[in-house]
């Protein structure tokens, strides 16, 4: 449609980028009528008409059923242009209803057309039926549609931009207190990609990056933590100089310090409180709306956030450990064979912990957190030791009673020790839980062990795990009062000792990662 100068207030006043633009998305235009003159007129009328840049797609139905067949085809249709009288008197007028009530769409503007204006009376209609517009067909001439297809599409643009703020800010919210509870940076890096999909309602390939400090040993300056789509090749090492135009978007941003829309090598930029520097490259569709890049501004700033409350944890973890490692090495400062002892202690402690998960027992006992953390307070079983005197500790041969009494305190010392410090850590801790096993584990499920006498479940689930790879790292490891057993005999005192020292589901669990031969520390050679 060719316009004078007089209506390009109309339209938009914002000029063209130089150069070739990118395709910008196509405002949906439905016809609805049972003349195919009326479609080929109003074709005719609107077909080059443009709204911000953007055309028209004109999507045509012949009857209200095929209407309705297209607007759940099609749910972002802006307007549909709907005549009242097609299949029956009414059919129109109850498209309206089931457009509204039954598909849910509020959004999309309707504009009635009727050559019989007696049968569907104009205030009626406007009262009892969710439309924007009525219209005879008489009136509406070539300007009059022009000026009632660019009023529609201006007020849908408006209802949508609303509606894309409603949902993508509830989105943000709801994705930020899911990137809090993420606990590595890889789970943090795909999800954030996972909600900027979530946020843009669409299916979008993407990568982050995460630009690392000189300090960063053996890291690569710019490294790829998360990827989707075509961009998983750059998760198997393939370099990022294979997308040489997404390269050079994302050291622009780097260097300039600022998100970059360059469609289709959209960037955003984010800086942490610790000077880390994040980018992230994501592929919609179409060239990003205003409403769009406000809302990724927006969850920018939680990923910031969420990704400084990450780091905040990940050194508290850090904190923690440090200080197991450091009480596990007083014990291997005197025992010159705890060191590897607690390293397969380690290892296996949580290899039997997830083959319980595998077997489905003790649900409400194996949670996240605890199997994160078996593994590393499983070392702590025998800090008590640092109050047990040299020559009980490293006597040859077997204790007399009144040295095994002594021997037996050290239990009884290291869960002392390590839950007076765990009452500095509010909840579970590694501390916490290695009081837990260093008090327990030489605890018989039949309660005839030390130094309480506990039994069955009232033995904490950690300590009867450790209870269980203490003997067997001990048995098939030569020790100063014994020679090294073999794997079979060591599987068969085990066994012996099933519901009576040791709790029966743990000894299952320990004989299938013998029998499958997935036992994750290097055996003695027999």
């Amino acid at each position: 449609m060719n316009l004078d100068n007089n209506n390009d207030w109309l339209i938009d006043d914002s000029s063209s980028a130089q150069g070739t633009p990118p395709p910008l998305r196509p405002w949906k235009v439905l016809i609805v009528d049972d003349e195919k003159d009326v479609h080929t007129a109003t074709r005719l009328a609107i077909q080059d008409l443009r709204y911000k840049e953007r055309p028209l797609t004109l999507l045509n139905a012949y009857s209200a059923q095929q209407g309705f067949e297209l607007v759940r085809e099609h749910p972002d249709i802006a307007l549909i242009l709907l005549d009242v009288v097609m299949e029956t008197d009414n059919a129109g007028l109850k498209l309206v209803h089931r457009i509204r009530e039954e598909l849910g769409n509020s959004l999309a503007r309707i504009v009635l057309r009727t050559g019989q204006p007696g049968q569907a009376p104009e205030q009626d209609v406007i009262l009892n039926y969710d439309i924007n517009d009525y219209k005879t067909k008489t009136e509406l001439t070539v300007q009059k549609l022009f000026t009632v297809v660019i009023a529609s599409l201006r007020a849908y643009e408006n209802l949508v931009a609303i509606e894309k703020n409603r949902q993508g800010l509830g989105k943000i919210l709801e994705g930020a207190g899911d990137l809090y509870q993420l606990r590595s940076l890889k789970e943090f890096a795909s999800g954030v990609l996972k909600q900027i999909s979530a946020i843009l309602d669409v299916g979008t390939d993407g990568v982050l990056c995460m630009e690392n400090t000189p300090t960063s040993a053996g890291r690569p300056k710019l490294e790829v933590l998360a990827a989707t789509g075509e961009f998983e090749v750059l998760l198997g090492g393939a370099p990022l100089a294979t997308f040489p135009q997404l390269q050079q978007a994302i050291n622009d941003a780097l260097a300039e310090k600022r998100t970059i829309y360059r469609h289709p090598y959209d960037v955003l930029y984010i800086t942490a409180q610790n000077g880390r520097e994040f980018v992230v490259h994501f592929e919609p569709p179409w060239p990003l709306e205003d409403v769009e890049r406000n809302l990724l501004e927006v969850f920018c700033q939680r990923i910031s956030s969420a990704y400084d409350n990450l780091y905040l944890y990940s050194q508290l973890v850090s904190a923690q450990e440090a200080t197991v490692v450091a009480l596990a090495d007083l014990a291997e400062f005197r025992d010159s064979d705890t060191g590897e002892h607690v390293l397969r202690v380690q290892r296996l402690s949580d290899a039997i912990a997830r083959e319980l998960q595998s077997m489905g027992v003790y649900p409400e006992q194996l949670t996240p957190q605890f199997m994160e953390m078996i593994g590393m307070a499983s070392i702590l079983h025998d800090v008590g030791k640092v109050g047990t005197p040299d020559h009980i500790l490293f006597k040859p041969g077997k204790l007399d009673p009144e040295e095994r009494v002594i021997m037996e305190q050290h239990a009884t010392i290291g869960a002392n020790i390590l839950r007076k410090a765990s009452l500095l850590v509010e909840g579970t801790s590694y501390l916490s839980l290695g009081a837990d096993i260093a008090g327990g584990h030489h605890e018989y499920f039949d309660g005839s062990g030390y130094p309480r006498r506990l039994a069955g479940q009232d033995i904490p689930l950690a300590a009867r795990i450790v209870a269980i790879v203490d003997v067997f790292d001990a048995l098939l490891h030569k020790r100063p009062y014994k020679e090294p057993w073999t794997l079979g005999d060591t599987m068969s005192y085990i066994n012996s000792r099933c519901g009576t020292q040791f709790d029966p589901l743990v000894i299952e669990a320990l004989d299938r990662l013998v029998r499958e031969k997935r036992i994750p520390i290097r055996l003695p050679e027999q």
